[in-house]
């Protein structure tokens, strides 16, 4: 099967770089993987942290769709407990009313930063998983136009009225939510940089219990991963050694820091820091090209999928954006003879 390769873009504002800047860089990403050949180009939404600059995935789709011609655009995801289910139809229709056939409305349960800053976003929240499932029946119903008797959605419409409607995700890192996107038909994608244990067995169940809807007959999957190819060793290894510090500081709360190669070249890790560090890299594909493309395939082929979404940091933008263009090379998609020129 032909592998498609996508992005996952979490709008990271480098160490010495302004939130500002980091949208310009997104903006320039985008633009350069359409060229390149890239299948689809989410965003995800968090909140409360300074080292990000996506809050509000449906605003940037906006802009980014309008700066590319063939990516899908869409949101990795939209956390739907943070808000109300017909704000988020109403704003997916609208995009996809003005990007016909192009956006994807990926959602999750998690709250994207902290359950404060969660509950300020939506005072109803419950965190309740029985109110997550009847989110889902209203955002569905909301999209499509489903019209059920006594149902909210026979009476209140979302806007804009269009023909189509964008395709619905669900991303998870647990084997719950394989099992409501089953029930629900949607699409799964296997968030394997949050969670590397219990993904091929999660997105079996889901293929297994899937139930075909009008939107979506048969099963689609993808995983998500960080990943970083670099053309030499000394390039990977900097980034693989800036890479443990992060997840590991992250784990420890420490959500705005933004570490440099300098800066943690000479840790010392204690035993139990190293046993996470090594746990983590499960979560991570960092190699020459060769070993990157070899990891991608195999991992393609234990969660049984055609999709790897790729989310990929690096100190220097320009080495964000070779990294894209080897795996372009690599898995051989389509490449615009002016992309380099016009980066």
């Amino acid at each position: 099967m032909k592998l498609k390769l996508s992005v996952l873009d979490q709008t990271p504002i480098r160490r010495g770089t302004t939130a500002a800047e980091a949208l310009q860089e997104s903006i320039a990403l985008a633009r350069f993987v359409d060229k390149l050949g890239y299948t689809r180009y989410w965003l995800s939404e968090h909140h409360n942290i300074n080292t990000l600059a996506g809050a509000a995935p449906e605003v940037f789709i906006a802009r980014l769709a309008a700066e590319t011609k063939h990516l899908r655009f869409g949101s990795g995801g939209i956390m739907l407990p943070n808000h109300s289910a017909l704000k988020v139809a109403e704003n997916f229709r609208l995009l996809e009313a003005l990007y016909p056939g192009r956006i994807d409305l990926g959602v999750g349960r998690a709250p994207g930063g902290d359950r404060l800053t969660a509950s300020l976003l939506n005072p109803s929240n419950t965190f309740s998983p029985k109110d997550y499932v009847q989110q889902l029946v209203d955002l569905k119903g909301f999209l499509n136009l489903d019209t059920q008797a006594g149902a909210v959605h026979d009476r209140v419409r979302a806007i804009p009225n269009i023909e189509t409607a964008p395709a619905l995700w669900m991303l998870t890192s647990s084997g719950e939510s394989a099992y409501i996107a089953a029930h629900f038909g949607m699409a799964l994608s296997f968030a394997q940089f949050i969670n590397p244990n219990g993904g091929p067995e999660a997105l079996q169940a889901y293929r297994q219990n899937f139930k075909p809807s009008a939107e979506l007959p048969e099963p689609q999957t993808s995983v998500g991963v960080f990943v970083f190819c670099g053309d030499t060793d000394e390039k990977v290894a900097r980034v693989q050694a800036v890479m443990d510090y992060r997840l590991l500081s992250i784990e420890k709360g420490k959500v705005d820091e933004s570490p440099s190669f300098e800066s943690v070249r000479g840790y010392e890790y204690s035993h139990d820091e190293w046993e996470r560090v090594l746990y983590n890299r499960h979560r991570t594909i960092v190699g020459t090209p060769d070993v990157v493309k070899r990891k991608i395939e195999k991992m393609a082929k234990d969660f049984n999928t055609d999709e790897i979404v790729m989310s990929t940091f690096a100190d220097d933008f320009e080495d964000r954006l070779r990294s894209y263009e080897i795996l372009a090379e690599s898995f051989a998609l389509r490449v615009s003879e002016s992309v380099v020129s016009e980066s």
